[in-house]
């Protein structure tokens, strides 16, 4: 039979199923564990949002037995069921992480299918590390090698990508053979789906969220399924029919899948996010706050907003009146509105009422969205913006961002990241028991097992005060 071991896709697959920590660079290892810091801070605040109840709810009416953690709740789950819940709330509030160049957030679905799988197998803190860096590595090339045709045509890339890398992620936790694995992410690709309906601006609803949770239940039942034998193709990827023919089209390049292996890693390029919003929107965000600095505006001081972006921000990202925090989150006009106005930082600034308020209505009426021609020569690996800003009895103000704060080029450091861990975690964990998750992570390679991580990640008190409503 043929195994696909001589094709792009099949060396990629070999390679990070052979992959060990010793042989990592020092580097890759630590910016895997901040992966995961950050990963499960987000987590720890979208899970009390409401359609990360909602999907526990769901969950706990199944009436399922199991012994796998559900971030935020006291009641366990088994590994298919807690890897949905813990993927809708790392993704449940534009906090989470991505890779600009290839469109994907990889923490909403390698971290919970890695942790279900672990807590379900009883899988050492290693294993967790190593199942980190490979299902980011295989989400952002799969993302890579599938190009911008599908994002242009209108589906989310990162649900595309995320069932390949979940299924890679659980199955190297689970100690899957080589031929399992394969098998597995064959079985995978016929998870992937997902379309940007929720990004046009007409109210977004909460479906967004639920493409990493389903991505990362499909990655852990692929895996067990493929572990008792259910056979998947081998070139679901970048074979004929495959993955990236069917949804890249013309803008397939299958050579990416293993270009540089063992020389250029994924985790490297992760962006973690300053502000809770699209990424196409963070230069933006950036510029303007800092244009603004410590200046309070009315609504009336400011006269007009020019914004240069990519052509595909500007076409998919200038709804005016968003209706709903999904819409916000997406809306140039209303974030260019609250960077003048408000706190964007602040998760509670994207809540229904407050997308309604008459204030920034009226700014984000004065917001121009135009295509840049250098934001465009530059995308989608930099998400670059430029802006010029008239206020009243000031002079034009201008500025351009190419790489914005927590990118590679100008990065977070792993402090920035423990205190945005920290800050987030504090909703929902005391101090001393937040510290504790820090701490265990830093030492991951350690740790025997992860239940006890896992345990500090269940029911802890509400902060009413920083939920934010859809």
């Amino acid at each position: 039979m043929d195994t696909g071991n001589d094709t792009n896709a099949g060396r990629l697959i070999g390679f990070l199923h052979g992959l060990t920590l010793d042989a990592l660079p020092s580097e890759v290892v630590a910016k895997a564990k901040d992966c995961l810091l950050d990963g499960l801070g987000c987590g720890l605040f979208g899970s009390e949002q409401p359609w990360s109840r909602i999907v526990c709810e769901e969950m706990d009416a199944d009436g399922l037995a199991g012994a796998c953690t559900v971030i935020g709740r006291t009641r366990p789950l088994p590994a298919p069921a807690a890897a949905l819940c813990n993927g809708t709330a790392i993704h449940g509030f534009e906090l989470d992480d991505l890779i600009a160049e290839s469109i994907v957030h990889p923490a909403a679905t390698v971290i919970p299918a890695s942790l279900a799988a672990a807590e379900a197998c009883g899988a050492s803190g290693e294993r967790v590390l190593l199942s980190i860096v490979a299902g980011y590595e295989i989400m952002h090339r799969v993302g890579l090698g599938l190009g911008v045709g599908p994002a242009r045509r209108g589906f989310h890339t990162t649900s595309l990508a995320a069932p390949i890398a979940a299924t890679m992620a659980a199955g190297i936790v689970m100690g899957l053979s080589l031929a399992d694995l394969r098998s597995a992410i064959g079985l995978a690709c016929s998870a992937s789906s997902g379309i940007k309906t929720f990004a046009a601006g007409h109210g977004g609803g909460m479906v967004k969220r639920l493409h990493l949770g389903r991505a990362a239940e499909a990655g852990v039942r692929m895996s067990r399924l493929a572990a008792r034998q259910f056979a998947g193709p081998p070139h679901a990827i970048d074979g004929k029919m495959g993955l990236l023919e069917v949804f890249g089209g013309d803008t397939a390049r299958p050579e990416r899948l293993a270009h540089g292996l063992g020389r250029d890693w994924a985790v490297m390029d992760v962006w973690f996010k300053v502000y809770p919003i699209c990424g196409w929107i963070q230069s933006v965000v950036q510029i303007l706050s800092d244009l603004r600095r410590d200046r309070t505006f009315r609504a009336a001081d400011i006269e007009k907003v020019r914004v240069g972006v990519s052509a595909y921000a500007a076409r998919n990202n200038g709804e005016p009146a968003p209706v709903d925090t999904m819409g916000a989150q997406y809306s140039i006009p209303y974030c260019a509105a609250l960077s003048l106005l408000g706190d964007p930082r602040d998760p509670a600034e994207y809540a229904r009422e407050r997308v309604a308020d008459a204030s920034l209505r009226a700014v984000a009426g004065k917001v121009e969205i135009h295509v840049d021609p250098a934001a465009e020569a530059v995308y989608p690996a930099k998400f670059a913006a430029s802006v010029e800003l008239s206020v009243a009895g000031t002079a034009p103000m201008s500025a351009r961002v190419d790489e914005c704060r927590g990118t590679p080029a100008d990065p977070c450091s792993s402090a920035d990241l423990r205190a945005k861990f920290m800050l987030l975690a504090g909703r929902r964990l005391a101090a001393p028991e937040a510290q504790a998750v820090v701490d265990d992570v830093a030492r991951l390679e350690r740790l025997p097992g992860i239940e006890p991580l896992a345990g500090r990640l269940r029911a802890g008190p509400v902060a009413p005060r920083l939920q934010a409503a859809s």
